[in-house]
């Protein structure tokens, strides 16, 4: 690996004044994810969007739980909008890399969902609506070379269930900066006490930008908020990449 990494933050924000005290909280090192599952139209999804992109934060348009019917929603959602980031199954990320440049917009970075199959090194790729009742694992060199073919700018692994699949995390990271995708996004069950755990496994096998995606566990169950200081919390652990 040349270079130290880069590592921002993926997290989820009850609404706009939320988003923006995690944004300050995170000296700008965050993405704010709107799951256009939890929204009844796409017009609802975009308008929470650009009020959002309107109060200077930058966004991140995802599924839902990684739902992959919400597949077509998010490229809607992301045309209309131009985000930062989209979140994406691997069948549709190619599509949607397509849609973007499509409307002008050559700057938002699209991520494809991989699987972690329970084995170091295989991965499932069959993510989407029909793909997901084929659960045929492939090696992490085949998923990343066809990712790079396609062109997709990140991969996301989903669920590694905290630190219980790091040595999956790390051979999916491997393969990936071999093929040249530099970019990683480890997810699901990440919380304060693990994330520099994860991130450094992600920054020892390659990875040059890292965004590992913190959502239910620094939200208050209560309010919905996003806890600001859980907030600040991560960036303290994380501040020897954070920036």
């Amino acid at each position: 690996m040349s270079g130290k990494p880069i590592v921002g933050l993926n997290v989820l924000a009850k609404d706009v004044d939320n988003a923006v005290r995690i944004t300050e909280a995170a000296q700008g090192s965050v993405m704010v994810g709107v799951m256009v599952k939890e929204f009844a139209s796409v017009e609802a999804a975009v308008e929470r969007v650009e009020a959002l992109q309107a109060a200077g934060v930058q966004v991140s348009v995802g599924l839902g739980g990684g739902d992959p019917t919400q597949w077509d929603k998010v490229v809607q959602v992301a045309v209309r909008t131009k985000p930062d980031h989209v979140n994406q199954v691997f069948p549709a990320a190619g599509y949607t890399i397509g849609a973007l440049r499509q409307a002008g917009s050559a700057h938002t970075l699209v991520n494809a969902l991989v699987t972690p199959a329970g084995e170091a090194g295989r991965v499932y790729v069959t993510t989407g609506p029909v793909s997901r009742e084929y659960r045929e694992a492939i090696s992490c060199e085949a998923a990343a070379a066809l990712l790079a073919e396609i062109g997709v700018h990140s991969i996301k692994l989903f669920p590694i269930e905290g630190t219980k699949r790091l040595d999956e995390v790390a051979a999916m990271v491997k393969a990936a900066v071999s093929q040249g995708i530099t970019m990683f996004e480890p997810t699901g069950g990440i919380d304060t006490d693990t994330v520099a755990r994860i991130v450094g496994v992600c920054a020892e096998n390659g990875a040059l930008r890292i965004v590992p995606h913190v959502y239910t566990s620094i939200v208050d169950p209560a309010t919905g908020l996003t806890r600001i200081e859980d907030v600040r919390q991560l960036v303290r652990q994380l501040a020897d990449w954070i920036g």
